[in-house]
């Protein structure tokens, strides 16, 4: 049984390291999307901790609430292209940028506060009383805040949708928002001189169609 434990032992010790080795490669990583030293990281953990689940299983019938499944680093690198190399044949841009306008009519404030109000009363705790909303512009941003912060949370009867268009561009650099202060209101829009557009789509909106209805026939010329 002293084996056991020692093998036991070993192997969590191999979770512990693992696991921070991972916090290490997330933190150099500074929120960088798809950065190969924490995919590596990520696969080195998962597989400490099934082997560790799978000792202790095997040792005592018992399981750590970690429900993984081992991961093949070789098939691991090939499914999620981090293999070296792929990048440098890879033709298609890696960043793409997509800006999206598009304008409202508030056929009543008042409502439209309203509605606001209520989506602020929603998110506040009880104990505590929620600010009143002040003007039309602080009223769209508590919809979009209280929803799921796209524009499909302004599809509400107290907001009229005007035309629209929606930009897809090729950039060589992904935005920088700390650039920019919160009040400039061209900064983060302005394309670079490398951006490449693609492609608009222009929205145009069918008010006697369903909202479902109407953002499918938006999307066409």
């Amino acid at each position: 049984m002293t084996d056991q434990h020692g093998e036991l032992d070993a192997a969590l010790e191999r979770v512990i390291d693992a696991a921070r080795h991972h916090l290490a490669a997330v933190r150099a990583a500074q929120g960088r999307i798809d950065d190969d030293d924490v995919w590596q990281a990520y696969v080195a953990l998962n597989n400490a901790s099934f082997a560790y689940d799978e000792q202790l299983l095997d040792a005592f019938g018992e399981v750590t609430p970690w429900d993984v499944e081992s991961i093949d680093p070789d098939e691991a690198d090939e499914r999620f292209g981090a293999a070296e190399g792929v990048e440098a044949t890879d033709p298609h841009p890696r960043v793409i940028s997509v800006r999206q306008r598009r304008d409202y009519r508030v056929p009543s404030v008042a409502a439209l506060i309203r509605a606001a109000e209520a989506a602020r009363r929603e998110g506040t705790p009880e104990e505590d009383e929620a600010a009143p909303v002040e003007g039309v512009g602080e009223a769209v941003l508590e919809l979009l805040q209280s929803g799921d912060g796209s524009l499909s949370a302004l599809d509400v009867p107290e907001l009229e949708p005007l035309d629209g268009v929606v930009m897809v561009s090729e950039v060589g650099t992904p935005v920088d928002l700390e650039s920019f202060d919160d009040d400039d209101p061209v900064g983060p829009f302005q394309p670079a001189a490398d951006d490449r557009l693609v492609g608009r789509l222009d929205e145009h909106p069918f008010l006697d169609l369903t909202d479902e209805e109407h953002d499918h026939a938006g999307h066409h010329h």
